[in-house]
């Protein structure tokens, strides 16, 4: 099999759950965690004669969506019922939209890779359309049986559709990736992917390169890590190119992926919209969106990541993966913008380094968030400019970091001179310490002067090892250099 043969096409639908407080069609909270049906209201279960009431909230979420994508918000937009048997779908059917989303169209862009391999790329919205998520089946201690909780039942999503634009899995997660951040920048989404706010569906098929018509798809459900959808679609592209170079017909049908093997496995053929009767709900008028109100909402915008990005990249210096990483969440963003308050925009590097490195090493490690971090913007400032003002070596300000982090000072200052971490710069203090190293250490000398460049950071180890490391590690090398070349 050669893959270069082929071109994989590929679209997503991305399933986010909205914020609102209460349900989509009715007043049950929509907050995670409670007890089985806890939360399902007699709306959300279908009793007969209850009317649904449609959310301004969720409305207000996608409209959010719309303009941070440049898509047009429809000024009426309908309710459809898709009609289909699940257990975990009370009423028999599922109000959606079908022919008159809220948003149609819009853009998203990506970049895709990192380092000189890096690319940006664009990727067309189809649409974004209002719906209720249905309820969940439970398949563990039951007995051998299985139960229903409603809780979700009524949960307001937006479905993001892609048009087949993407390429690549890797094209595929950056897309994902980069919605992700987005629905939480904007507010609408908490983006908790383990909890199911986030879920994504992927269409796949693959044509010979140089092919218009484009292949049968395969759409791969309930997708819920960027790492599960990387596997899965990989899987599938390889799965389909072998089938079709067997002579074998790929059949359009919905797949799931199972984690431990690592393949795909299929779940039904799948259903065109026709199977799904659509047809406007008879209980919800068109929803109307007028200009004022969309404005009012397009004023209590946020600056969007990719606007900020940029600002970074113009007014810090930055390079795109650096401004790209700073902007991935709302909150990362703001505890970078508030550490160059402290520090001053000609430390803007330096403290994107840091939080980029240590900081966010230390967030993973704690598996904490940014919110959450035990120091502040401030102290990490302090820190970047006792490093930058030469007080301390980028060595030491490590330990600094964790002084911090541990909370055994307030701030860098008190840490160092608490410590006694300042920096040794007196060029006599360091020349004692150089004489004493070169006397005791004959073998690297003669290395070095022979030719062996690498004989000198044995050397400078060995002088900062007597200065318990703060010996100005600069001072240390030129003086090193000198004498040894003299």
């Amino acid at each position: 099999m050669k893959q270069s043969d082929w071109e994989v096409v590929i679209g997503l639908e991305i399933h986010a759950q909205l914020t609102t407080a209460s349900k989509i069609f009715s007043g049950a909270s929509t907050a995670f965690g409670a007890e089985p049906n806890a939360q399902a209201s007699a709306v959300d279960i279908a009793l007969p004669g209850v009317l649904p009431v449609l959310n301004r909230g969720a409305v207000e979420r996608a409209i959010r969506f719309g303009l941070a994508t440049g898509a047009a918000i429809a000024p009426k937009s309908v309710f459809a019922r898709k009609n289909y048997f699940y257990p975990d779908l009370p009423k028999g059917y599922q109000i959606s939209q079908y022919e008159l989303p809220v948003v149609a169209g819009g853009e998203v862009s990506i970049r895709v890779g990192d380092g000189d391999q890096a690319y940006d790329k664009s990727v067309r919205l189809t649409r974004a359309h209002l719906e209720e998520d249905a309820g969940k089946s439970l398949h563990e201690d039951f007995h051998g049986m299985s139960g229903i909780d409603l809780n979700r039942a009524g949960t307001p999503l937006l479905e993001i559709v892609s048009e087949p634009d993407m390429r690549s899995s890797a094209e595929a997660v950056a897309y994902a990736k980069t919605l992700h951040t987005l629905v939480r920048w904007i507010d609408i989404c908490d983006g908790n992917m383990q909890e199911g706010s986030f879920r994504c569906d992927a269409n796949v098929s693959v044509r010979r390169r140089g092919e218009a018509a484009f292949g049968t798809r395969r759409e791969i459900k309930n997708l819920n890590s960027f790492r599960f959808l990387q596997q899965a679609i990989d899987y599938e592209v390889k799965w389909q190119i072998e089938l079709l170079e067997d002579g074998g017909s790929v059949q359009q049908a919905t797949v799931l992926f199972d984690p431990d093997s690592g393949e795909t496995r299929m779940m039904r053929s799948k259903e065109d919209a026709h199977d799904y009767r659509y047809f406007p709900d008879p209980d919800l008028l068109p929803l109307a969106i007028d200009a004022a109100w969309v404005d009012r909402v397009r004023a209590s915008m946020p600056e969007l990541p990719s606007a900020l990005a940029l600002r970074l990249q113009q007014r810090h210096g930055l390079s795109a993966y650096d401004a790209v990483t700073l902007t991935s969440s709302r909150e990362l963003a703001r505890f970078y913008l508030d550490t160059v308050d402290a520090a001053g925009t000609a430390l803007a590097k330096p403290c994107a380094n840091w939080i980029m490195g240590e900081f966010s090493a230390r967030l993973n490690k704690a598996e904490i968030d940014v919110v959450d971090a035990p120091l502040s913007p401030t102290q990490l400032a302090g820190l970047v400019a006792r490093i930058a003002d030469g007080t301390i070596s980028n060595n030491i300000g490590k330990k600094v970091f964790d002084a911090l982090w541990n909370g055994d000072g307030d701030s860098a200052d008190a840490i160092i001179e608490a410590q006694g971490l300042k920096q040794v710069t007196d060029s006599g203090a360091i020349e004692a310490l150089v004489d004493d190293v070169l006397a005791a250490n004959q073998k690297s000398v003669d290395e070095f002067r022979a030719g062996k460049e690498k004989a000198l950071n044995a050397l400078v180890g060995q002088v900062m090892k007597a200065s318990r490391g703060k010996a100005n590690p600069t001072q240390v090398n030129e003086l090193l250099r000198r004498k040894l070349t003299n």
